[in-house]
């Protein structure tokens, strides 16, 4: 049995700019990855040199048979110094554009991917109030340069993750480390430890608040460039699942990282689904995977059926339109990469075939990239790249699922 996907379903893959582009300068995580104390595993460096490796790298994903590339337009490049658009960079991403046009891929950006410019941190970051109208000025500028060849906006990319990080992913054994970074990289910012908030690290309620503040004005800034550009933002959604006695547990944690985010979205033109594995809940917490389950390269459990349930209740508490816009695996197998995709995408045409309004799916990555704290090690993408000659090798998953998105059809 087959199924044909709807004629306009879009198919991609995904990218960060911090993670493919490499020397993101003038952007925070650039300052933090040096430190001393610092918690990444190695800094970014050249990362797959994407900024200048793009038109090839373009060409390839559309060689192998999508249609779409989602990418992330970076902040810190665009506007270096407060109040400063850089014309040159403006450009550089115009060019980007036109390369998925002349490919015939349809261009998603992402304007916000996790990274800000250094002078923001030092500003208060995504705790200040004031942050939400900055960045809706970025987004209102990069819309009225570029807007004209952008086919679907997100505003922030999983507005809900410092969030997650605070309350479900906090390591109090890591906690001697955490302190010493804490205080560098507060003092490299000028501000204090209390102050310092890069997006990563804004998971208190006034963060969750500001992120949310500063989705509402982009998008407003956005539609008021073109009104006609289709707006949502994108969310980390884990399949999250109660053991016998943890569901009240589970709810509250749900209500607290998924419920007040999804709600959010519901006057948004799509909500980007990005979904990995599951999460299950005790009485008393999230639970460790139980002994033998097979687990990725992120330490999380191998469970691909998670992108359908995400979808149904994603689906059940907005009412939008739905988009995949993030789903993979970090292993060094590539069988099992194509094990998990064939999966997960057998679960998109369940929720399709009850009439679920689900309009893409996109492979999370289009390359082994820069996995933020744990440097190079987890590899995601369904292209391999050595970093030291920066040569691209496409694995079968590629070709698999490159032959998918051409026929429309699973």
């Amino acid at each position: 049995m087959s199924y044909q996907f709807p004629s306009d379903f879009l198919w991609g893959t995904a990218t960060a700019a911090h993670q493919v582009e490499g020397n993101n300068i003038n952007s925070d995580f650039w300052v933090v990855e040096q430190l001393p104390a610092t918690i990444f595993a190695e800094p970014s460096g050249d990362a797959i040199d994407h900024y200048h490796r793009y038109p090839a790298d373009i060409a390839q994903l559309a060689e192998l048979g999508f249609n779409s590339y989602r990418f992330s337009i970076e902040w810190a490049r665009v506007e270096p110094e407060e109040g400063y658009f850089s014309p040159a960079t403006i450009n550089h991403y115009r060019r980007m554009l036109e390369a998925c046009h002349a490919h015939n891929l349809r261009p998603v950006v992402t304007f916000h991917h996790f990274t800000s410019p250094r002078w923001l941190i030092s500003q208060g970051g995504w705790t200040a109030p004031a942050t939400a109208e900055k960045f809706a000025r970025y987004c209102g500028h990069v819309t009225q340069e570029l807007g004209a060849l952008i086919e679907v906006a997100c505003t922030i990319n999983e507005a809900n993750i410092p969030r997650m990080v605070r309350i479900l992913w906090s390591d109090p054994q890591a906690a001697g480390q955490q302190a010493a970074f804490l205080h560098q990289a507060s003092a490299a910012f000028g501000v204090t430890p209390e102050n310092f908030a890069p997006f990563l690290f804004a998971g208190s309620e006034q963060g969750r608040d500001v992120i949310l503040d500063a989705h509402r004005q982009a998008a407003a800034a956005i539609k008021a460039a073109r009104a006609a550009l289709p707006v949502g933002m994108t969310l980390a959604l884990s399949d999250m699942q109660a053991v016998p006695g943890g569901e009240a547990t589970r709810d509250r944690y749900r209500h607290e990282l998924q419920d007040i985010f999804l709600a959010a979205t519901r006057n948004d033109d799509f909500l980007g689904v990005q979904t990995y594995s599951r999460e299950r809940f005790g009485p008393e917490g999230v639970l460790v995977p139980e002994e033998g389950v097979e687990l990725t390269q992120m330490g999380y459990e191998f469970w691909p059926q998670a992108l359908e349930a995400t979808l149904r209740y994603a689906a059940q508490q907005t009412g939008v339109p739905l988009i995949v816009t993030e789903n993979g695996i970090g292993t060094a197998d590539d069988t099992r990469r194509g094990a998990y995709y064939r999966r997960a995408l057998e679960g998109v045409v369940n929720c399709l075939q009850d009439g679920l309004d689900v309009r893409g799916y996109y492979a999370w990555s289009a390359y082994d990239n820069f996995e933020w704290m744990l440097g190079y090690r987890p590899t995601f993408g369904i292209i391999a790249v050595d970093r030291e000659t920066q040569q691209r090798t496409v694995k079968p998953s590629a070709r698999w699922l490159g032959e998918i998105a051409q026929a429309n059809e699973l």
